[in-house]
């Protein structure tokens, strides 16, 4: 078929055709975007007048709802001895329980110094150099203490870093993404097994328990509610998993 003969008809079957063979939304779109371009190319050169592309619009793609570790695969991390109790241990169970307790970012967490953690909270630099307190729970404050007496004999002197590496370095963000992954892949098949999943396990399993969103958002460190938001549609298939199964009218009973 030669340029001039493209209407948007023809354009309109194809992707249909491309949705019924199983291609995402996402994906569609970046083949619609790129005839897009094209086709403004060959209108630039003068080889065509009309745009067949005129009438494409760009397809609605669904949110995809932030996946989240289960709160059972937590506590089995925690009570089943994963952990060694040497420096490595303690230090890979601070960095996993540091981001599940607080959903501080990587970025953020591996810029904590010792001088940030008092008082009960943890002092976390964020996005636009804007500082913000997250609370932390005493048995991460021992956590904390004991990786403390630990990392002594470690540490160089000019880091004034949290974490460090098994050399005494400041941590770089692909160690802890490895760590993360590593330590969630014994107790969950979830495919987010990242420090971001650990910000969204956070989150969800704080709007769950009853958390006020106001606070998810500032304890994340969120400039505007909206981007806290998609977490209710978390703990909304959870009301609805939980209304299946005892809503004497669900169609899950008989």
């Amino acid at each position: 078929i030669q340029f001039l003969e493209v209407k948007a008809e023809m354009i309109r079957s194809w992707i249909v055709s491309l949705l019924d063979n199983g291609i995402k939304e996402r994906t569609v779109n970046r083949k619609i975007s790129s005839l897009k371009s094209f086709y403004r190319f060959l209108i630039q050169r003068g080889d065509v007048i009309d745009n067949p592309l005129a009438q494409i619009s760009i397809l609605k793609v669904s949110k995809r709802l932030p996946s989240y570790v289960r709160q059972v695969e937590i506590d089995k991390l925690i009570s089943e001895g994963y952990f060694d109790d040497d420096f490595k241990g303690l230090r890979d169970k601070c960095i996993v329980f540091i981001l599940f307790s607080t959903g501080i970012r990587l970025s953020e967490l591996i810029n904590v110094k010792d001088s940030d953690i008092s008082n009960g909270v943890v002092r976390v630099l964020g996005k636009r150099n804007k500082e913000r307190d997250v609370p932390i729970s005493s048995n991460l404050i021992k956590l904390i203490d004991d990786y403390l007496s630990l990392r002594i004999g470690i540490i160089k002197e000019n880091c004034p870093f949290l974490l460090v590496t098994n050399k005494g370095d400041k941590l770089y963000e692909k160690f802890v993404f490895r760590t993360v992954k590593h330590y969630l892949g014994l107790v969950t098949t979830q495919k987010e097994r990242s420090p971001h999943g650990l910000r969204h396990t956070f989150a969800t399993l704080m709007l769950n328990n009853g958390a006020d969103l106001n606070a998810i958002k500032e304890l994340l460190g969120h400039v505007d509610l909206t981007a806290t938001q998609i977490y209710t549609h978390n703990s909304i298939e959870k009301l609805k998993s939980i209304y299946k199964q005892a809503h004497p009218r669900s169609e899950n009973k008989k």
